[in-house]
């Protein structure tokens, strides 16, 4: 896709979790939108490969070693931001742990390390560049939550907890920093296809999960990095504290299609008879 917000060009944009996926995506897009992208990932080999690629699009793109459920990790990564940049135009927080489980099984080491680095971590980080933003001409916040945070996952703990946290902390943010100029949004995706699901292509799983998805196929990298574009750009520039669903759809529906779907009620003329009792009902 071609650059489409000019304005963004010559900025700097902080990607964490930018080593793979729906993170790399968005770098890759701000990097063909001419903007000066520092990616912060776990994934050091896949970092430094990513940061590679985003060449292709221009020079002054840096990659920093981060975890962002470590405290001295981010203080660490603005820091080198501040040294190589001077500031910091955009935040993407997008470094999350995506594990799920369901509420019985033991799992109180994963619910530590999901505080950490879905919520202290995307704090820690809006934090730092605020702090930037505030002293400049404002910037844009953009965390990237889930659809589980509006609609619950069967199997869905500690994470979707998390990205509900994302969502809160959005809205609470956006209201407080609006008067610095600073605009604060999230962006929830839905079934978005990346690495993670390249071995369920052609297999009857993959078919079935995206016939339940009303525009009926996974998403993309490039769907969720175009909203994140949008939203670091003037044309969203009245656009603050909002939760912008990149779903295909699948957070609107109350029955998705397919085997096992809900069927209409009947249609019974007025004064007929009580319809029998339905217990396939939501």
């Amino acid at each position: 896709m071609s650059a489409r917000h000019p304005e963004l060009a010559g900025r700097v944009a902080v990607v964490t979790g930018g080593a793979k996926g729906i993170g790399r995506g968005i770098a890759e897009r701000f990097a063909r939108e001419g903007m000066r992208v520092v990616l912060a990932d776990i994934d050091v080999d896949g970092m430094a490969e990513a940061v590679d690629a985003l060449g292709e699009h221009g020079d002054g793109h840096l990659g920093v070693a981060t975890d962002v459920g470590r405290p001295d990790d981010v203080d660490r990564l603005f820091d080198a931001v501040v040294d190589t940049y001077g500031t910091v135009d955009v935040l993407v927080n997008n470094a999350a742990h995506l594990e799920r489980r369901r509420p019985l099984d033991q799992h109180d080491e994963l619910l530590r390390l999901q505080l950490a680095v879905n919520i202290e971590g995307p704090y820690r980080c809006s934090q730092a560049a605020a702090r930037l933003m505030a002293t400049g001409q404002g910037g844009s916040i953009v965390n990237i939550s889930s659809v589980g945070a509006l609609r619950a996952h069967h199997r869905g703990l500690p994470y979707d907890i998390t990205k509900g946290a994302i969502n809160a902390m959005t809205m609470a943010m956006a209201v407080d920093l609006g008067e610095h100029g600073i605009r604060v949004n999230a962006i929830a995706p839905g079934v978005t296809h990346t690495w993670r699901t390249d071995r369920m292509v052609g297999t009857d799983r993959y078919r079935a999960t995206a016939s339940r998805i009303p525009l009926r196929r996974f998403g993309t990298v490039g769907d969720i990095a175009a909203a994140a574009a949008f939203l670091a750009s003037d044309d969203a520039s009245y656009i603050t504290g909002q939760i912008l669903a990149v779903d295909g759809g699948i957070s609107t529906q109350l029955s998705p299609p397919g085997p096992g779907a809900l069927e209409p009620e009947p249609q019974l003329p007025p004064d007929g008879p009580t319809p029998p009792e339905r217990n396939d009902l939501i």
